[in-house]
C-alpha cells in the first residue's frame, strides 16, 4: 500500500525536477580580490547557480536531456567596496544537435560592463517589470536572451516572447540605476546589452533570425541523415547572413554569430566542395574581418 501511495508522489517529484529549462554551471573567479572574504564569492557562486537552475522561466516542460546547457564565468576585476564589485561576465549556451551526441554553441559572449552589489546570504529576487538590483536584472536578461536564441533555432522567430522580455528588463532599469550600472543604454557604447536586443528586434535583422532556424533545424539537425544536403542548407543560411550584414553593417549580433560559430563553420566546410569553401571564405571574411586568417583553415 505504501508503494502505491508513494508512486504518484515520486512521479510528481520527477516531473518537477525535470521542469526547469536551464542547466547552468557557474564559476566566480577572484584574481584581484584583496579585502573581501573569499567566502562571499563562494556564496555568490552558489546563489547564482541555484537562482538560474531552480527557477521556472517558461511555461514549457523540458525533459532532463532537453535542458539548455549554459556556462557563466564571472570574473571580479575590482572591489569598489565591501559589497560592490566590477566584473567581466562570460556566458555561453549550447543547443543539442539532433541525431548526434554533440552540441552547437548559440551564445558565446563576454559582457565587460558588469557592476553589481551583493551581500552574503542575500537572496536574488527578480522581476521582469520591476528593477530589483543590477545582478538580478543582468541574470534575467541573459536567461531570456538564451531562451530566445534557443527557440529561434527550433522554430522561425520562436524567440519573440523572450526577446520582448529582455527588452522589458532593459526598459525597467530606472534612469539613476542605468547611470550607475553601465550597459543598459544606447549612449553607453555600441556593443552592449541595449544593442543586442535592439538588433534582435530590428526588422533589418529578421532574415538573420530566420536563417538561424534554417542553419540549426534544417541544417545541423539533418547532418546525420544527409551531410551534403545539410551542408548546402547551412550555406543557404550563411548567404542570408551576407545580405543581412550588407543591410545592417557592423551590427553587434553578426559579430556575436561569428564568435559562436567560427570554429564550427570551419569544421563543417572542411568537407565541402571547393565552391562552398570559397563562398564561405568570402562571406565570413566580410562579416568577421578581424578573424580573416582563421577562415583560411577551411581549405586545408
Amino acid at each position: 500500500m505504501k508503494k502505491i501511495l508513494l508512486l504518484p508522489f515520486i512521479i510528481f517529484l520527477s516531473q518537477f525536477s525535470n521542469a526547469q529549462e536551464l542547466l547552468f554551471d557557474v564559476t566566480v573567479n577572484t584574481p584581484k580580490i584583496q579585502n573581501v572574504d573569499p567566502k562571499v564569492f563562494k556564496d555568490l557562486e552558489t546563489n547564482i547557480q541555484e537562482f538560474l537552475n531552480n527557477r521556472k522561466w517558461t511555461e514549457d516542460v523540458y525533459d532532463q536531456e532537453e535542458r539548455i546547457k549554459c556556462q557563466i564565468q564571472l570574473t571580479i576585476t575590482e572591489e569598489i567596496s565591501q559589497t560592490s564589485f566590477r566584473a567581466d561576465l562570460a556566458i555561453q549556451s549550447t543547443r543539442p544537435i539532433f541525431g548526434s551526441s554533440e552540441g552547437t554553441t548559440l551564445l558565446n559572449h563576454v559582457d565587460k560592463d558588469v557592476v553589481f552589489n551583493y551581500e552574503p546570504f542575500q537572496p536574488i529576487v527578480f522581476s521582469k517589470n520591476l528593477f530589483q538590483d543590477n545582478l538580478s536584472a543582468l541574470l534575467g536578461y541573459y536567461v531570456n536572451l538564451i531562451l530566445g536564441m534557443d527557440y529561434d533555432s527550433f522554430s522561425p522567430l520562436g524567440g519573440d516572447p523572450y526577446f520582448r522580455t529582455a527588452q522589458e528588463i532593459i526598459q525597467s532599469v530606472p534612469q539613476n540605476a542605468a547611470s550607475a550600472f553601465p550597459g543598459w543604454r544606447q549612449i553607453d557604447g555600441n556593443r552592449n546589452r541595449y544593442w543586442i536586443i535592439e538588433n534582435l528586434t530590428s526588422p533589418r535583422i529578421r532574415d538573420y533570425r530566420m536563417a538561424m532556424h534554417k542553419y540549426h533545424r534544417l541544417g545541423l539537425d539533418n547532418m546525420h541523415l544527409d551531410p551534403t544536403a545539410a551542408r548546402a542548407t547551412v550555406m543557404e543560411a550563411i548567404i542570408t547572413m551576407k545580405d543581412v550584414n550588407r543591410n545592417y553593417p557592423a551590427s553587434m549580433i553578426m559579430q556575436m554569430f561569428a564568435n559562436s560559430k567560427r570554429a564550427e563553420l570551419i569544421e563543417i566546410f572542411k568537407k565541402g566542395t571547393k565552391l562552398e569553401k570559397d563562398d564561405l571564405h568570402k562571406i565570413m571574411v566580410r562579416i568577421d574581418a578581424s578573424n580573416a586568417n582563421e577562415y583560411r583553415r577551411i581549405g586545408k
